[in-house]
């Protein structure tokens, strides 16, 4: 909400406060970052319309000795007395808060009159304090330049949340709101498991917006999509804290709000770096992904649906190449992880800097390799091919579900076929399943119809079958830890004719066939067999048509 001559002072108040509880600092920072130049006008409106006046660390003496330190510290208040005013003032980082004043005027024992504060000037008579002799409370004031409070239920709720899902290794974690509050669930190993719940609509909405401080993002627009992204700092995981991709949709109850997270030190402070075997590829499939990843030019597509591991693949591929000998520059968007020795360009369309614009720039850069995050428009691809055609050798995701789904992707996009494909060495299409847990894996029969389809997938001794069962080990869901499945497909004159001609997707299945590519139905069936994972697993995964 923007400042006007038209504008209630209430609705502005009622606003702030709103944003307050949110994170978002002292009722007047929201109020002054509104206003802007205005800000005489403002603390005009604030005394005449509101009947609160401001004061800053300069206009008034703090006294401690009515209401001690530490209170001061858990309450955001400070007793003030102010030259050549009668009375007690009470500097508040949220003056309309009547329960905080109640409080403080029962320990003062004496009536108060609310003032507003800024945080800073709240931190600096804190701080003088605390200089003077008293340590009970170091570490409790806000600092001058955070935005976001420390304390709080909201802030502690959200906290609590990015700190869980952290330590359970979840991909993502999901703020769904209903007509009575709102529900936290997290996604590991890429499954949906709830976490907690919060009752009430407002404190709903203050999750919300709590979300949307940290990610920088419009606290009062609820009625569009945003997109945003924060660092987190946790204890004990170096400086860098962990980043936070946010996204803000508009729901029939509020907003739901989805938190992806990129622990970008992963790979670099992995005690053993990531590799194509850690990732659990077979070895023959492995083998063909280093030898595309050696080849001089051309281009390296993996492909799959969001959540396959696709950028983790690429990236494994390139740790393993990366000796120090080659030139390599990436553009992603974002930045998931951090390579030593890499020059890595995070994407910012705000500020113009797309995939297309950031790849012309990499060709002058002189890189050997080069990764283009995803291909998202016919732009990128038409560059990243003629990248691959000139010298450079090109790794990039696109999101397809199979090999005939890339072809058709890429026509669709428009570009010349034949030149496509000359640049293509080969693709690896990939999922990613869960592994069962040891612990507790049993065995069941299989069902008829279950037995069929093992047996079209080439496993046809396979009679009994693994199924989850859960333990303490894996936190009763059966699974821990998830493999990858692939098809790898190298790119061959024939491909490359049927691809040009237009040939039908049955001839496409028959040349993989020919050329002896398990598909991931086969793969998953092999891992069925010996006991990895279930035949649900690969349902919900791969699929049995």
């Amino acid at each position: 909400m923007t400042m006007d001559s038209s504008t209630d002072i209430n609705e502005l108040i009622a606003s702030a406060r709103r944003q307050h509880r949110a994170g978002a600092g002292s009722v007047l920072d929201v109020l002054l970052r509104t206003a802007g130049r205005e800000e005489a006008a403002l603390l005009r409106r604030l005394r005449e319309g509101a009947g609160v006046d401001a004061v800053s660390s300069g206009e008034g003496q703090a006294d401690f000795s009515a209401l001690d330190l530490k209170t001061a510290a858990a309450w955001r208040c400070v007793v003030l007395k102010r030259p050549g005013l009668p009375g007690l003032w009470l500097g508040m980082e949220d003056p309309w808060n009547d329960e905080v004043l109640r409080r403080a005027e029962r320990q003062v024992r004496a009536s108060l009159e609310p003032v507003a504060l800024r945080s800073a000037d709240l931190k600096a008579w804190l701080d003088l304090a605390e200089g003077a002799g008293s340590t009970e409370s170091r570490g409790a004031a806000m600092p001058a330049n955070d935005s976001a409070r420390a304390d709080g239920p909201i802030v502690a709720f959200v906290d609590t949340a990015v700190k869980s899902a952290f330590e359970a290794g979840a991909s993502d974690i999901h703020f769904e709101c209903d007509r009575k509050g709102v529900t936290v669930k997290l996604r590991q190993d890429g499954v949906m498991a709830r976490f907690a719940r919060l009752e009430g609509v407002q404190p709903a909405q203050e999750v919300i917006s709590r979300i949307k401080v940290l990610a920088q993002l419009d606290i009062t627009e609820r009625r569009v999509p945003q997109d945003g992204r924060f660092r987190f700092t946790l204890p004990g995981h170096g400086e860098g804290g962990i980043d936070l991709r946010v996204s803000i949709m508009p729901s029939v109850f509020g907003e739901d709000a989805v938190l992806r997270l990129l622990d970008k030190a992963q790979l670099r402070a992995s005690e053993s770096p990531v590799s194509l075997d850690l990732l659990g590829f077979d070895a023959e499939g492995a083998q063909l992904i280093r030898d595309l990843a050696n080849e001089p030019s051309g281009m390296l597509l993996v492909t799959g649906p969001t959540g396959s591991g696709k950028t983790t693949t690429v990236y494994a591929a390139l740790t393993e190449i990366n000796t120090g000998l080659e030139k390599i520059i990436t553009i992603e968007d974002p930045v998931e992880y951090e390579l030593p020795g890499v020059l890595q360009i995070p994407v910012n369309e705000r500020k113009g800097l797309t995939f297309a614009k950031g790849l012309r720039s990499i060709l002058r850069h002189d890189p050997d390799r080069i990764l283009v995050g995803e291909i998202r428009d016919a732009e990128t691809a038409e560059i990243a091919v003629q990248s691959a055609l000139t010298g450079h050798l090109v790794f990039t995701t696109v999101h397809a579900n199979s090999m005939a789904d890339i072809m058709g992707r890429f026509r669709h996009f428009g570009l010349d076929m034949f030149g496509f494909m000359s640049s293509l060495n080969g693709v690896v299409v990939q999922r990613l399943m869960r592994r069962l847990c040891t612990h507790c894996v049993e065995q069941r029969d299989a069902l008829p119809h279950e037995r069929e389809w093992l047996a079209r997938a080439g496993q046809a001794s396979t009679s009994r079958v693994p199924q989850a069962a859960g333990c303490g080990h894996c936190h009763g869901s059966g699974y821990r830890g998830r493999f990858v499945v692939a098809e790898v497909h190298l790119v061959d004159d024939v491909l490359r004719d049927h691809v040009t001609e237009g040939s039908p997707v049955s001839v496409l299945k028959r040349h993989a066939q020919e050329r002896g590519v398990a598909s991931l139905a086969q793969q998953a069936a092999r891992r069925v067999a010996a006991a990895e994972t279930t035949l649900e697993e690969v349902k919900r995964v791969v699929g049995w048509l």
